[in-house]
Parts: structure tokens; sequence; C-alpha cells
């Protein structure tokens, strides 16, 4: 089963974690700065608004019951069922944009959700850079206003600047159309030798405003530290 998705315009947020030597010495702002450029990524919002424009497109593209059911019958089942779909995208050139593979899926009527297992989506940039996300379990609704990545969840792409990025953590939780993601589970991310950890966050892009809570730490390697390790 395949299908063109037709997906959300969501620009990427850089990741810069290297000092400026003209700029001066601010010790707490730089920290704050890198710290937030760090989490505040926008990779697993990105990747999640992809995911929720395929499961959009799976829900409209279902097949219909026949008879409507009776007042009082509804119950939690779903009402269709596709295994092992893959869903792609290509642009204008006939390049791939977006693949998204899941094992299972399940649709139901009562609520308007979407259950996938064992969910894969790629995302392949212009500038040659590729997204990927992984999850024993996806939950979107209907209409692709909230996404969640359950069991295991993990998205990895290449900052700008060359450096390998990872967000991992047991739940995420975006809603693409307010630009929001967060989890109430522990959460990493990493960039480099960098690395992030807190036992839950969430971040709003509209605003910029990224909320750690819980035990918190943060490992903030120099560019220069962290290229002389490698």
């Amino acid at each position: 089963m395949s299908g063109e998705l037709h997906l959300p315009d969501l620009p990427e947020v850089p990741v810069s974690l290297g000092k400026d030597p003209g700029a001066p010495c601010q010790p707490r702002l730089a920290w704050r700065a890198r710290l937030g450029s760090l989490a505040g990524t926008a990779l697993p919002l990105f990747t999640m608004a992809v995911l929720a424009a395929g499961t959009w497109w799976l829900v409209k593209n279902a097949p219909q019951a026949e008879t409507a059911r009776p007042a009082g019958s509804v119950r939690h089942v779903p009402d269709y069922q596709v295994e092992h779909f893959t869903l792609e995208r290509y642009d204008a050139q006939g390049r791939p944009t977006t693949r998204i593979e899941g094992e299972h899926s399940r649709h139901y009527p009562d609520t308007d959700e979407i259950e996938i297992d064992t969910v894969h989506v790629l995302f392949y940039h212009p500038d040659g850079r590729v997204t990927r996300a992984t999850a024993r379990e996806a939950l979107a609704s209907g209409d692709g206003s909230k996404v969640q990545l359950m069991g295991a969840a993990h998205v990895i792409s290449t900052s700008t600047s060359g450096d390998t990025v990872t967000m991992l953590g047991e739940e995420l939780t975006a809603e693409p159309k307010q630009r929001r993601v967060s989890s109430d589970k522990p959460v990493s991310v990493r960039q480099g030798s960098t690395e992030v950890t807190a036992d839950a966050f969430s971040y709003d892009q509209a605003s910029g405003l990224l909320t750690l809570k819980g035990h918190t730490r943060a490992v903030l390697v120099p560019r220069a530290a962290s290229a002389a390790q490698r």
C-alpha cells in the first residue's frame, strides 16, 4: 500500500553549539543558549508531523463501513486494520522525501485514533541529510493534531553543522499544529559530545520556551574539545 502525503511546512531549528570567537564572554547566557539549542531541537516535532500526515492519509483512505452502527453500540474496537504497510512521498523530480513503515495499524472509530505497531519514519532533507525515527508503537489522532511515539522512541539526524543529533525516550508526544513536543518520562538529547537528560520536558517552538523537569543533567563540551576527541 502506498500513497502521497501532503506534509505541513515545518521549518527546522538550526542547532549550533560552538562559541562565537568574537562574542564577549557571557558564561551564563552561553550555557542557557547552548542548552536550549540542543534540547529544543525541532527534530522530534518535525518527524512526528510527518507521521501525523501519514496517519491522516491512512484514515482518509481507509475502507468505510457499509452500515452504520446502532445507537448505543459504540465499542473501542478497530473498524479496519492494515498489515505491513509502507507510505512513500516523492518530490516533483521523483526523489523520495518521506517513508513511513509499520508492522500493523488499527483505526478506532469511537475515538478516531490510529495505532501503529513497530513504526519507522524516514525523512530525506533537500540538503542530503536524513532524519530517522523508530518506536515500538505510535498513536495518532485522526486529524493529525496529536501524535505519540511510545516504547523506546528514537529520533536521529544530522545537524546543519554536521554533528549527529539523537533524542531517546520511552514516550514523546507532539502537537504539530501547535508546534509543541513534550514527554512525561525520562528523555535524553545528544549532539556530538554534548548531552542533556531530564525526567520530563516540554518545548514550544512558537515561543522558544523549553522546560526541563525533575532531575536534569547537562554535559556541555566545547566544539574544539569535542573535535579533538574524535
